[in-house]
């Protein structure tokens, strides 16, 4: 299995998280726990997520509401 780090797509969006968090240095600090934290939590997940994803890329699971679906 490929290191996440070789993806494209992981550089891609580590490379936005790095400019978001650049960015938002410069805005107010009022907007610390609104706007400026939910964009560099939103930038952060993206890389976050491939690298969750390539982990558990050999082992598929099920959805997790496919054992509570009601039966009939």
């Amino acid at each position: 299995m490929m290191p996440y780090e070789r993806f494209t797509a992981w550089k891609a969006c580590h490379e936005l998280a790095l400019a978001v968090y650049r960015a938002t240095r410069s805005f107010p600090k009022e907007e610390l726990f609104g706007l400026t934290s939910q964009m560099r939590r939103a930038a952060f997940s993206a890389a976050a997520n491939i690298a969750e994803g390539s982990a558990k890329r050999g082992s598929a699971e099920p959805p997790s509401e496919a054992g509570t679906a009601p039966c009939g």
